[in-house]
């Protein structure tokens, strides 16, 4: 299961680019949270306290326990963070309240574990053709990533989203989409190097012979 994390935040009134620089240059990050038939509240969070959070996690889905300065924690998942593009610098987050007694709908990581049969013995090749599935559940039951045991798996073989074991009290939300293959082994075909075509002979047309006695 996802692991519970405090992460202290305070309220901030102001909005726009100049009070977003000025927080910025205290060591804060902005960020909202939204919730059902909610306002959302404008919040700021330590630039460090969430590069440390996110450095630590296997994905940036978690679920957190906002600390918030003069007001009550509340519990929430991390919903998009916004980089720089160059840096990579946390520049935004959202985070989506949510309450301990509801299912959410989250995304989370999926890992391959272990070597398929099919790639070992016979060549072939193992895709990845989504690296996250979604899926419902209480927040106390939130996986923080699923690992799924490919050893099994031969050429021509797939897992698919209805075929994961998922832990208790979770639910796929798409149980047709393919998570994993093993596919056929790329063979080129060597074929012989075409040979160059012979330059084609060039026949001179012989001068007449009043022109060869000049």
């Amino acid at each position: 299961m996802a692991k519970q994390v405090k992460l202290a935040a305070q309220v901030r009134s102001e909005t726009g680019r100049t009070a977003v620089n000025k927080i910025k240059s205290q060591g804060f990050v902005p960020a909202v949270i939204y919730s059902h038939n909610e306002t959302p509240v404008c919040l700021q969070v330590g630039a460090r306290d969430i590069d440390t959070l996110l450095s630590h996690a296997v994905g940036e889905h978690l679920l957190v326990e906002l600390a918030i300065t003069g007001g009550a924690s509340r519990l929430a998942i991390i919903q998009e963070v916004q980089h720089h593009p160059v840096t990579q610098a946390v520049l935004h987050v959202d985070f989506h309240g949510v309450s301990a007694d509801e299912e959410i709908e989250s995304s989370i990581p999926v890992e391959a574990v272990g070597e398929p049969v099919g790639v070992k013995s016979f060549g072939g090749i193992l895709e990845q053709l989504v690296r996250s599935i979604t899926i419902k559940c209480l927040p106390k039951d939130l996986p923080e990533v699923l690992n799924v045991d490919v050893t099994a798996l031969n050429v021509g073989d797939a897992i698919h989203v209805k075929d994961l074991q998922l832990p208790a009290g979770v639910t796929a939300v798409d149980g047709d989409v393919t998570v994993f293959l093993v596919a056929e082994p790329n063979v080129a075909a060597e074929a012989p190097a075409a040979e160059a075509p012979a330059a084609p002979e060039v026949i001179k047309e012989k001068k007449p012979a009043a022109e060869e006695k000049k």
